[in-house]
């Protein structure tokens, strides 16, 4: 190839130097369409390649290719339909099941403030209880102190009495 590229520029100052005839050759034709030429040769071509396709029936083969792959995406939208009513359902229970509990928190809280409430009357019946016991235990002791000084009083006077008749 080199040989040819380099031989080129020789040849060419050589020709240029003759005049040459024009060439005539006689090129088959149907139609006014050139057939030798390479245009002819791909449109052939393809038009057997398009041939042995057809004849080995690869547009079924494509169309079941496809109708496969249209099953497939179907079974997996199908299953999609299927996981998503089984997703709301489930929200639908975990709402359900909030709304209870939320209920179910109010009626403790008010349980809660039911219990305390009682507590407190109890303890204010109970301090009250209390408070009256420790007034009665103190109003006895007092009385009893009373009565400890009267008798004491008594046993002095007494002692202070006998003392003055000895004396006399």
């Amino acid at each position: 190839m080199l040989e040819y590229l380099a031989a080129a520029p020789a040849t060419q100052t050589a020709h240029a130097a003759v005049p040459e005839a024009p060439e005539h050759h006689a090129e088959a034709t149907v139609g006014g369409i050139s057939l030798l030429t390479p245009g002819f040769f791909v449109a052939l071509a393809m038009l057997v390649v398009i041939g042995i396709m057809l004849r080995a029936r690869v547009p079924a083969l494509v169309a079941k290719a496809l109708d496969d792959k249209i099953a497939g995406i179907r079974e997996q939208l199908d299953a999609a339909a299927k996981l998503r009513a089984e997703a709301e359902a489930l929200r639908d229970e975990y709402a359900k099941k909030a709304k209870e509990a939320a209920a179910e928190i109010v009626a403790m809280k008010e349980a809660a403030e039911h219990q305390a409430a009682e507590i407190v009357d109890k303890a204010k019946r109970d301090s009250t209880a209390l408070i009256a016991r420790r007034q009665a235990l103190a109003e006895e002791k007092i009385a009893a102190a009373e009565r400890a000084a009267i008798d004491e009083l008594r046993a002095k006077a007494a002692n202070a009495a006998a003392l003055v008749r000895e004396r006399r």
